[in-house]
């Protein structure tokens, strides 16, 4: 049982990985081009990172929500409290140091003043939002609706909800467009103008609301995939056949991601793959490369029995939440607290912008490994 833990451990340790490659360049003007997210339409390498953590966290609640044979008072509380603490997590990391910077003061108002500017244009979602987001729509539909048929049916419903909304109110620019989506106008309605991010030119967030309609479906895509490995794991207990075992169970996971990119593809001929919207043929393209990976780490480690060369990533997926905030942690104090601009070195070229981003990376690889040592084990 363990070693069906260790691959998905792997998966995560993974994609915690890249996202701290991906969110640490050397220079924001100078990412290494395969790091560089598509700027609308499309899907590079980097637009995978945040689906494949999602897909983890659905493929874990296979596992941790096994105890609960419904949803029951128990099972909500639980979940809740989870959800409210990650987003918590992610809010208080946006705003950390929880003062304006002196750069960004008005002399002419109190500090008083500044702060209470400064917390009205503060950004209330994010990647943990998101995540807690999904994290609790995911397990309530997972428990309450418990077949994989009927969670199926579900994601669908969710699909065709969050596509019959941004083609029913979309704007004279197009369904799909930056300025004419739905996703947009709906978070600034709730949100306000102010709490949403500006890096596209217009307030417009990648990781708001509306867009956790979609994402849920990711979680729930890990979700029956943390399924078909939990009952594959069992019934190769029980009875030791070869369908089941390792390498079985990963020739099963390859055709599933194979299935579930072609039907990506296919969407995406009439709904463009975009991350920032989390389009429906996104939801399934990315799915498939998450499954694909987790297939392959099935493989060499379970069937092949490669385990210690992925022994760094292991320990930073038993880590992977405390990794991430340390990431964004340590990166806020380097800008804030010291006169260290490393952009002069490392921002002068794409080549050493992406030496910096591993650098910055090993780092916390070192403080993984040596967190898993020490068997410390951060969770919320």
């Amino acid at each position: 049982m363990k070693k069906r833990f260790l691959a998905l451990d792997v998966l995560r340790g993974l994609t915690v990985t890249m996202m701290i490659i991906v969110n640490n360049p050397g220079s924001w003007s100078r990412i290494f081009p395969p790091l560089r997210h598509a700027a609308w339409d499309g899907c590079t390498p980097c637009d995978l990172v945040f689906p494949f953590f999602l897909f983890c966290v659905g493929a874990s609640m296979a596992f941790s929500l096994a105890r609960y044979a419904s949803l029951s008072g128990d099972a909500l509380k639980k979940i809740l409290k989870r959800g409210v603490l990650l987003y918590l997590t992610g809010l208080l990391l946006t705003a950390f140091p929880f003062y304006p910077s002196a750069s960004s003061m008005n002399p002419d108002l109190s500090f008083w003043q500044n702060w209470l500017a400064w917390a009205g244009r503060l950004r209330l979602v994010g990647v943990l939002p998101r995540i807690a987001m999904c994290y609790v729509l995911g397990s309530v539909l997972a428990l309450w609706l418990q077949s994989p048929k009927r969670i199926g049916i579900a994601m669908g419903l969710l699909c065709a909800l969050h596509v019959g909304l941004l083609l029913i109110f979309a704007g004279p620019e197009g369904a799909f467009t930056l300025e004419g989506n739905f996703a947009r106008r709906f978070d600034i309605a709730l949100l306000g103008e102010n709490h949403v991010y500006k890096g596209y030119g217009i307030p417009f967030d990648p990781e708001g609301i509306f867009g956790a309609l979609t994402g849920t479906c990711t979680v729930l895509i890990g979700y029956l995939i943390g399924g078909v490995i939990r009952r594959s794991n069992a019934r190769f207990a029980e009875t030791s056949q070869a369908g089941d075992s390792p390498a079985g169970l990963s020739a099963r996971l390859f055709a599933i991601s194979a299935a579930s990119l072609l039907l990506g593809l296919a969407i995406s001929i009439w709904i463009p793959l975009n991350k920032p919207l989390w389009s429906v043929s996104y939801v399934f393209y990315s799915g498939g490369w998450a499954i694909f990976v987790l297939a392959l780490m099935t493989y060499l480690i379970d069937a092949r029995g490669w385990e210690k060369p992925f022994l760094p990533f292991k320990a930073m997926g038993m880590n992977a939440l405390a990794m991430f905030v340390l990431s964004g942690l340590l990166m806020k104090i380097i800008w804030r607290y010291t006169a260290w601009d490393y952009t002069a070195v490392f921002g002068v070229n794409e080549v050493m912008s992406l030496i910096f981003a591993l650098l910055y990376m090993s780092v916390h690889l070192v403080i993984a490994i040596i967190l898993y040592k020490k068997k410390i084990f951060i969770k919320l």
